[in-house]
């Protein structure tokens, strides 16, 4: 019988005290949020002692929802959170034009965020000329780095197969006129999405398949063609992500990034409970050492691999 894959050990991880942080670098990291001391003390409590990860290496999410609802009301005092934690980079995902914009206007209100433009295939239904029209226009911003949320998803169909492939086909087509990184999205869809990349291959340039929860066959065709691979606390779920810890020790270095999809796909596994079930960037640290761990690699070369990549992918 073969050994479980290891998990990542909390007593391995470096830690924050929100009350050794001296005033000084609370200034830096507070240099663009309007937060006075309560708030700050209130926003570095938030967590249980045992969640205040401090990442021994600046991280990238590649991959966070901070225009959902659910932020509303203390999305600066995430962000401090996430700064705090060592996740000094966010790609805001854009999922829809209207989600798209929100995406960039935050990016381009706080530092450290970045965003994408694009239609889920969810919402391909609703891809016409005028949203065509005006995710062109997002992708000419500063804010924007990549094209995306789009692809395939044919586990829910809330868009029919021929509805997404046709959003999908332009958004290929948007990648390769701007030339842009793509951020994309594919579950139960994996022989359509590798037929498709398959064709643009020669004409988009960078490409990473976010969420991953594929198998080993759509992950070797993915890595076939160059693409990257995003991975997030998905493999931390013993119930339907079991077979994403070992897949991950097979996805070189260098094409691996990582990412929560906050507030989306908690870690089953975090060593204490997380009030309210919102995922947040500052969890990052957890999926950093959980990919560390299994790949039986020091996490701050993991932190620094992944960062530099994504960096270089988002051009950062």
């Amino acid at each position: 019988m073969s050994a479980l894959p290891p998990h990542a050990d909390p007593a391995s991880l470096p830690y924050y005290d929100s009350e050794r942080l001296s005033d000084e670098t609370l200034a830096v990291l507070c240099d663009d949020l309007e937060l006075g001391e309560a708030d700050i003390a209130a926003a570095l409590t938030l967590l249980a002692p045992e969640l205040r990860f401090a990442s021994p290496s600046a991280l990238v999410d590649i991959g966070v929802n901070l225009t959902h609802e659910s932020y509303a009301r203390d999305i600066e005092g995430t962000l401090l959170r996430a700064r705090v934690a060592g996740v000094s980079q966010q790609i805001l995902t854009g999922t829809s034009l209207d989600g798209s914009r929100e995406a960039q206007a935050l990016a381009a209100r706080y530092r450290g965020l970045s965003a994408t433009a694009g239609v889920h295939p969810h919402d391909a239904s609703q891809w016409n000329d005028g949203v065509e029209r005006g995710i062109r226009e997002l992708l000419t911003q500063p804010e924007v780095v990549a094209v995306g949320e789009c692809g395939l998803d044919f586990n829910r169909n809330f868009s029919t197969p021929a509805e997404q492939a046709r959003a999908f086909e332009a958004q290929l087509t948007l990648a390769a006129e701007t030339g842009l990184p793509l951020f994309l999205h594919e579950r139960d869809a994996g022989r359509q999405m590798l037929e498709m990349l398959k064709h643009w291959r020669d004409d988009i340039s960078h490409a990473v398949v976010h969420c991953f929860t594929g198998e080993r066959e759509t992950l070797y065709g993915y890595l076939d063609l160059d693409l990257h691979i995003g991975l997030t606390g998905w493999l931390c779920d013993e119930r339907r992500g079991e077979h994403l810890r070992s897949l991950c020790r097979e996805i070189p270095l260098e094409r691996l990034m990582l990412e929560t999809d906050c507030p989306y796909l908690v870690p089953r596994n975090l060593p204490a409970k997380l009030k309210g079930r919102r995922h947040e960037p500052s969890l990052l640290v957890w999926i950093m050492a959980e990919v560390a761990a299994l790949r039986g690699i020091d996490m701050e070369e993991l932190a620094e691999t992944t960062t530099a990549t994504a960096q270089r992918f988002f051009r950062l």
